[in-house]
């Protein structure tokens, strides 16, 4: 979803509009490997930066305290900084380990794409430019995330037309230039993704072997909005075995 389109607002206009020149409403979400949302944070106008949404958000204070068990990962794109816990696509990977790396993290990550896909068909006004103003759209970007995962845990069927896929991405090769802010949000997290790579991607990950295993359950409650941040459980394994758990984050 990334960017849902509003019209402009009366107040504090130009904040809203985006790097591709409409006005939006910047949304931050996390999707388990079943397609339900972790997480989603629909507060910040469009030109706000990726990684200050993250700055700020309940997610990053939660790994950071180290209330989500060890091994936890976010998946995350290159609009986010590197971090111990949160790992994200090397620019220019080399022959080897980091390419292996960043073909297992692409083919994790293709869930969010469906996930995505999935909210957007349920909900069409997601699709096109809503009318309200920021603070509405934020509660009803907020209202189809609760109620999209209510119709996964009662196994409700979606829409069958095709719904739009997620127009903002910057998936491999449309990598823009980004600018990371130093401080906390620093890129920490390269020499552990390095060390990470070397060990664990040494071979390629063959597709038929990168799969994830549905082991939820409720883990800490944090946003205003009432959606509880869930222990994603989800393995992706290599071809050494490997497992570890992530989930997907999408700005």
């Amino acid at each position: 979803m990334e960017h849902v389109r509003i019209i402009a607002p009366s107040e504090d206009e130009a904040v809203f509009v985006n790097r591709r020149n409409f006005h939006s409403i910047n949304v931050q979400i996390v999707f388990n490997a079943a397609c339900k949302i972790l997480d989603t944070v629909a507060k910040w106008p469009g030109s706000t930066h990726d990684a200050r949404m993250l700055s700020e958000s309940g997610i990053r204070q939660l790994f950071e305290r180290h209330y989500v068990p060890a091994n936890c990962h976010l998946l995350g794109d290159s609009g986010y900084p590197c971090k111990p816990w949160l790992l994200t696509p090397y620019l220019q990977p080399r022959q080897g380990p980091q390419l292996n790396y960043n073909r297992a993290h692409k083919t994790t990550r293709a869930v969010v794409e469906r996930g995505i896909g999935q909210l957007k068909r349920r909900f069409h006004v997601l699709h096109g430019e809503v009318r309200l103003r920021p603070e509405k759209v934020s509660k009803v970007i907020i209202a189809c995330a609760i109620l999209h995962n209510i119709c996964k845990v009662r196994q409700i069927a979606e829409p069958l037309e095709d719904g739009d896929e997620d127009e903002d991405n910057d998936e491999d090769g449309g990598e823009e230039d980004i600018y990371i802010p130093q401080g906390n949000l620093a890129q920490s997290g390269l020499p552990y993704r390095a060390n990470f790579t070397n060990i664990h991607f040494r071979q390629a990950v063959a597709p038929c072997l990168l799969r994830t295993c549905d082991g939820i359950k409720n883990y800490h409650s944090f946003t205003g909005h009432h959606l509880q941040l869930l222990n994603a459980r989800h393995r992706t394994q290599s071809v050494n075995g490997l497992c570890f758990r992530c989930s997907i984050l999408r700005r």
